[in-house]
Parts: C-alpha cells; sequence; structure tokens
C-alpha cells in the first residue's frame, strides 16, 4: 500500500529585525499557537528547513534569523522571494525600537550587542554605532516585512499583537489602527500618519479629562464638533481611494496612526470610529498604544 505524501508547510513566519526590539518574546507567542519555532537559523540553511519540515508534515514554521548571521544576511532577500512563488503561506515580521530604547535595553540587561567592539573607551557611542549599522544591514528585509514597532510596547502586548497579526495574514489586505501620543513620539510602523491636535481637546474640561476616547461623554463631546467631523470623513476619503490601489500592489498590512497630544481623547476616538467603519469592508486591528499602555487617568 502506498504511503499518502507528506502535507507540506503551509504557513511560515520569519522575524528578523534589530537586536533586543522583542525577537524572542514574539517567537515564543508563534509557538503558543502552535507554531515550530527555531531561533538564529542561518539564512542559507533556510530552503533546506523548509524542504526537512515539509517531509515532516510540519504545517506551521517560524524562524527568527538576524544579524547574528550578518555574514549571510544578503542573501536572505533573494532567499525569501524564491519561497513566496512556493507552495506556502509566508509572512515576514520586521522588529523595530527606536535607538534610545535599544541603548537603554542594552544597558540594563548588560549584554553586549551581536555587533559589538569591546571598547573601554566609549561603551555607549560604540553602541549607538553597532545600532546604526545593524540598521544599515538590515535596511532591505525592512522593506519587504511588516514593521512592528515595539519601543513602547510591553511584552503581553507584543505577544498578543503578533498573534492578531499573524492570525489575520490569509486576508487580502489587513488594516491596523493605532492611536499615540505625539510628546512620546511617532510610531515607527506606520504607513500612514495624522496628526489631529489641532482638534477640541477634552483634556481641558475637568470630568472628561480621566476619560479616554472610547467612553461615551468623551464621544459625545467629540462628536458635537465640525472640526473633528470634517477630519474623520477627509481621512475616510483618503483612505477610501488609496486602499484598493494599495491591495492591487499586493501590500497585505497597512498601519494608520492617529496622533494627539496624549494619546487617549481624540486620537482613540478617531481610531475608533474609523475602525468601526472601515470593519464592514476590511480585516481591521486596533491598537491604542498610550491609552493601553497607561490604562485611564
Amino acid at each position: 500500500m502506498t504511503a499518502a505524501p507528506a502535507a507540506a508547510v503551509t504557513e511560515l513566519v520569519v522575524i528578523t529585525g534589530m537586536s533586543g526590539s522583542g525577537k524572542s518574546v514574539a517567537l515564543t507567542a508563534l509557538e503558543d499557537v502552535g507554531f515550530y519555532c527555531v531561533d538564529n537559523l542561518p539564512p542559507e540553511l533556510l530552503e533546506s528547513f523548509v524542504e526537512l519540515e515539509r517531509n515532516h508534515s510540519t504545517p506551521k514554521v517560524a524562524i527568527a534569523m538576524d544579524v547574528r548571521s550578518a555574514s549571510s544576511l544578503p542573501g536572505l532577500p533573494r532567499r525569501l522571494a524564491a519561497l513566496r512563488n512556493a507552495d506556502l503561506h509566508l509572512t515576514t515580521l520586521f522588529l523595530d525600537s527606536t535607538t534610545d530604547t535599544l541603548v537603554r535595553r542594552f544597558s540594563e540587561t548588560r549584554r553586549l550587542h551581536p555587533l559589538s567592539l569591546n571598547s573601554a573607551h566609549d561603551q555607549h557611542r560604540a553602541l549607538t554605532d553597532a545600532i546604526e549599522h545593524e540598521r544599515e544591514l538590515l535596511a532591505e528585509l525592512r522593506e519587504q516585512a511588516l514593521v512592528l514597532d515595539t519601543s513602547l510596547v510591553r511584552p503581553a502586548q507584543l505577544r498578543s499583537q503578533v498573534k492578531e497579526l499573524v492570525g489575520a495574514t490569509h486576508t487580502p489586505l489587513t488594516l491596523v489602527f493605532e492611536s499615540f501620543a505625539f510628546k512620546r513620539g511617532i510610531p515607527m510602523d506606520a504607513d500612514f500618519v495624522f496628526d489631529v491636535r489641532m482638534l477640541p481637546n477634552p483634556h481641558y474640561e475637568p470630568e472628561l479629562r480621566p476619560m479616554t476616547g472610547r467612553d461615551a461623554p468623551v464621544a459625545t463631546f467629540l462628536a458635537a464638533s465640525h472640526e473633528v467631523v470634517a477630519m474623520e470623513n477627509q481621512i475616510h476619503a483618503f483612505l477610501d481611494h488609496w486602499l484598493p490601489l494599495m491591495m492591487r500592489d499586493h501590500r497585505s498590512y497597512v498601519t494608520v496612526a492617529i496622533g494627539c497630544t496624549g494619546g487617549q481623547h481624540r486620537s482613540v476616538y478617531l481610531v475608533e470610529r474609523l475602525a468601526g467603519q472601515f470593519g464592514t469592508r476590511w480585516v481591521t486591528r486596533v491598537r491604542h498604544r498610550e491609552a493601553d499602555h497607561w490604562g485611564k487617568g
């Protein structure tokens, strides 16, 4: 009796990005949802490893590759392009963080950066130089990947985001709406950034100050403003026009970041409103960088 052919690897997630950006956390999150995970696989072994797992009938595989394999990185984009033409679903995640955040994380853990030269004269400068060199080495990979900015994200938040995003990659296009505070920096993973700081601010209403844009009194206050309604309509019209063209260009994810001063009222309200409107036609995900991180108050 002839044995049935082995099932192919149907889903492959390649995690790459900056050292210290949370790749180990992301890999663990995928392991939790049934992926067979391998860390620090040399890029030249990628195709043979995928073929091996095909023979083992492994349906979901996640691989982390980064600058620890610096000498092999130049060939990785070509290898990934070849796999995209194979009989599997490939997602490439790139985890990024600001240089200041990475310097702080390495300093707190006292770990050496993979590209660091042990300089006794100016360790801070040596670490900063290593991080910037790493950015240069990974620039091409970043351009081809779904980028996640982990600068202000807790490990539990990152695990949830990775699980949600990988789960949505089977759809033609996923919209990620993210609120943020300009005072804490623009998200590095944003495709579009809208500044709504000129709109009426509930922060100056004492009874609304401890609330967020998800609370009904704040929503009522903002919905009564002609400026807020105009901003919402104009963002909606912009996305409505360009999203079909982006999908035609084979984009799988589009991250729309909306920022106000504190990331608590105006940006949160507009993210919730737009996600609800576009959710009838597209797969949408909502992230509130500050409101989710700090909670109310």
